[in-house]
């Protein structure tokens, strides 16, 4: 009878651990399935030495020689007392902090909100409050934007950015064929001066066409330094009336190239920083044309960071559920020592989709 008992008490006990180690696990697969907002089961579209299938048809060129296109003189830009920025983040007493950031259409167009078909609409309130909350956050010191629409709509950022406590006075905007789109800059720091690439046409199928966002080039003064900043939005992934989308992309990334040479062939230890959205991946032939061979003079190194979960994508393609990596900060070698990687970062605030389908990119520097 006391065996009996016994036995009874240790099956039971035995039941109870067995709920609550399935409660535990239960619990434990929760918090993994919503410790991020990216769905399950998408791949690491930017694995090394992994390429893309529809690439392989646009074979990878030699590297361009530099100092093939000259560069249009710089010109110097009026400039403004920079004020101190008052957010959540420290700022660098003597480095930098930027900010590479596509914020989705902030310009004028026809949009689909709530259900309802909008003529001439302005990118939304909520949005807009989305990349502000965002950028004022991590307190940069330059922020290098895509996707924005007019100059005014550049000054429209640069407001509400003062408005919450983070002041870039010095500002500069362009483009290229494209009427809607356009790139902008914002700097703490006054904009020593700016330039445009001495090319910006390519032919293609025997006709001749203009980079469709232009090169963004503007030298930054901070701290005793010279930062040599060139922004870029390359062709999108969505088909084309000129023609092949990644033979565009592919051409717009050899006119980069070429003004990447151009200013090595003026200055060999030059402070270069190009970022953007490239609309493409690591090992794509267009991505491969810009950062040059490994070990040259004029090779620039794409900064690996990731986001709080070790993830490395940058924008989310909603209509196709992927998620990849292009957007990228590359530098020269004269200022790779600089990059602080452990401050530098894949921002994925909570609600960053709010804000845009890209997530911004920190770089930090000593």
């Amino acid at each position: 009878m006391i065996f009996r008992s016994s036995l009874a008490l240790a099956n039971s006990l035995n039941s109870i651990s067995r709920r609550i180690f399935s409660g535990v696990i239960f619990a434990s697969v929760l918090l993994a399935g919503t410790a991020c907002k990216k769905e399950s089961g998408t791949p690491d579209w930017d694995t090394p030495g992994v390429t893309r299938t529809s690439s392989e048809k646009i074979a990878t060129p030699p590297p361009a020689p530099l100092a093939t296109v000259p560069a249009v003189q710089a010109k110097p830009v009026s400039t403004i007392a920079p004020h101190s920025a008052q957010a959540t983040e420290i700022q660098s007493s003597e480095g930098l902090r930027f900010i590479t950031y596509n914020v989705e259409n902030w310009l004028t167009m026809d949009r689909y909100v709530n259900r309802k078909n909008l003529k001439g609409a302005p990118k939304p309130d909520s949005e807009k409050e989305a990349v502000i909350k965002i950028l004022t956050k991590h307190t940069p010191d330059v922020i290098g934007l895509c996707e924005i629409g007019e100059a005014s709509d550049l000054s429209e950022i640069q407001q509400k950015l003062k408005a919450a406590g983070l002041d870039l006075p010095h500002s500069h905007h362009t483009g290229g064929s494209d009427p809607t789109r356009h790139l902008g800059i914002l700097s703490r720091f006054p904009i020593a001066s700016t330039a445009k690439p001495a090319q910006l046409e390519y032919q293609l199928a025997g006709n001749t066409f203009s980079i469709n966002r232009g090169i963004l080039d503007a030298t930054i003064a901070a701290h005793g330094k010279s930062y040599h900043f060139l922004g870029v939005h390359l062709k999108s992934k969505r088909d084309s009336e000129q023609g092949d989308q990644e033979a565009i992309r592919f051409n717009e990334a050899l006119l980069l190239r070429k003004h990447i040479n151009s200013i090595f062939a003026t200055d060999s230890e030059a402070r270069i920083i190009a970022y953007g959205d490239f609309n493409d991946t690591r090992s794509t032939p267009a991505i491969k044309t810009i950062t040059g061979t490994y070990k040259d003079p004029g090779y620039l190194t794409a900064l690996t960071v990731k986001d709080s979960n070790n993830e490395t994508w940058t924008h989310h393609w909603a209509l196709n559920d992927i998620y990849s990596r292009i957007d990228f900060v590359m530098v020269s070698h004269a200022i790779l020592n600089e990059v602080d990687q452990d401050a530098s970062k894949i921002i994925d605030d909570i609600e960053w989709d709010k804000a845009s389908d890209h997530r911004a990119v920190l770089a930090v520097f000593k």
